[in-house]
């Protein structure tokens, strides 16, 4: 295997946020104005003001940023041209002969900071309660427009381009074999590749499967009764309609992204503000992330929210990562036609719970599916262990 450094196409890549950067970030936060209380018990208006004037005290008196910037600085950063746009990514190579090359992909409002939990236990798994069989080569991109890529300048990065240049890094490193996990946007990317089957794609790894049936997501999408003819088998399907119908009704943020990315300016003005539009992604994450910042940590941590949030604020990355909502083109959850092997974790708390039947439907060729006991929509993030062991027991068929 070719050694990195040695590819005349990758470079190293650094990074350096000065302290006024920091100074100016905390300023922001503490001349916040602040909206009045809602009007409800519940968060049904969204995030609450107890959540974000208790997340704008904790960053701006006792977050440091440095810890995280450490980590991240503490592992290999490349970076890379492909179809003319500047690739981030993490590449950490297994000391175990015979590792499964693997690359991991976040989704929104998430980054390459959502994936460092599992960097360790999927390429020493010795050290983590596994065998040397286990190890993977695991390697992180930034998809465009998010952390340290490059931001599109025109329109066109589609989730079937970023899958097309995912495909081009992958062979670019010299891989000649590998598997691809995501969730969120990460998901539907390694669906496309999936579709497209790259030279090298072995499988794919999702944890949020896209196997909805497509009369079905129209018609939910659409706001109208199932078709007549569409029967559902049973009570998971029935409760994986009703999930979709209620994520459906409530995804506000992504119909704005999707059609009006650059009103979101102030996204990039006010650090507070960026932080309440990140925390309204799914209801049970906010609630995850609302308890945290009460001091009910479980999963996710101040820091974890914080760590992401700020990498967003420092990299000005919300209105470049917008923007992919309104390249899309396809349903979040329809199926789109995978035949190569794919295995899918299904976490209790996530938007949806794909069905074991339509997971067998949507791809014919499932080599693992499993239905977690806790975790919800970022489960690499928020429950990395099981996250590990479902790649180690889902792919370890391909190796």
């Amino acid at each position: 295997m070719p050694d990195t450094s040695a590819v005349p196409e990758i470079r190293p890549f650094t990074f350096e946020f000065p302290e006024s950067e920091l100074e100016d970030l905390r300023r922001r936060i503490e001349a916040t104005r602040f909206p009045e209380k809602e009007t409800v018990a519940d968060q049904s208006q969204g995030t609450q003001l107890a959540t974000v004037q208790e997340l704008a005290r904790y960053w701006a008196t006792e977050y440091d940023w440095r810890k995280v910037e450490a980590k991240l600085k503490g592992l290999p950063n490349f970076i890379t041209e492909i179809d003319g746009l500047d690739i981030h990514f993490i590449h950490v190579r297994s000391k175990h002969e015979n590792a499964l090359p693997l690359i991991v992909t976040h989704g929104w409002p998430g980054s390459v900071i959502e994936q460092l939990k599992l960097i360790e236990p999927l390429t020493d798994p010795t050290a983590h309660g596994g065998d040397a069989s286990d190890a993977f080569h695991v390697v992180i991109p930034s998809m465009p427009g998010y952390g340290f890529s490059g931001k599109p300048t025109s329109t066109g990065w589609s989730p079937e381009r970023i899958a097309r240049a995912w495909a081009e890094l992958m062979k670019r490193l010299g891989y000649t074999r590998y598997a691809a996990q995501g969730g969120d946007w990460g998901a539907i990317v390694v669906d496309e590749m999936g579709v497209q089957q790259p030279e090298g794609l072995v499988g794919i790894h999702t944890n949020m499967p896209k196997v909805v049936p497509p009369d079905i997501e129209a018609a939910i999408i659409a706001g109208n009764p199932l078709p007549a003819d569409v029967v559902l088998a049973n009570d998971e399907e029935k409760r994986a309609v009703e999930q979709l119908d209620f994520m459906y009704r409530h995804a506000y943020y992504a119909y704005l992204m999707g059609s009006r990315p650059q009103t979101l300016t102030g996204l990039v003005d006010s650090p507070v503000g960026l932080a309440a539009f990140m925390l309204d992604h799914d209801a049970k994450s906010l609630d995850l992330i609302s308890r945290a910042f009460a001091g009910q940590e479980e999963g996710l941590t101040r820091d974890d929210v914080l760590d992401n949030i700020t990498l967003f604020w420092l990299t000005k990355t919300a209105v470049s990562a917008a923007r992919l909502y309104a390249e899309n083109r396809h349903p979040f959850f329809g199926v789109r036609g995978v035949t190569l092997p794919v295995a899918a974790s299904v976490f209790p708390d996530e938007m949806y719970q794909a069905p074991k039947s339509w997971t067998e439907q949507a791809y014919p060729n499932l080599i693992h599916y499993n239905q977690l006991p806790k975790g919800g929509h970022f489960a690499a993030w928020e429950q990395p262990e099981f996250m590990v062991g479902e790649l180690r027991t889902g792919l370890r068929s391909l190796r």
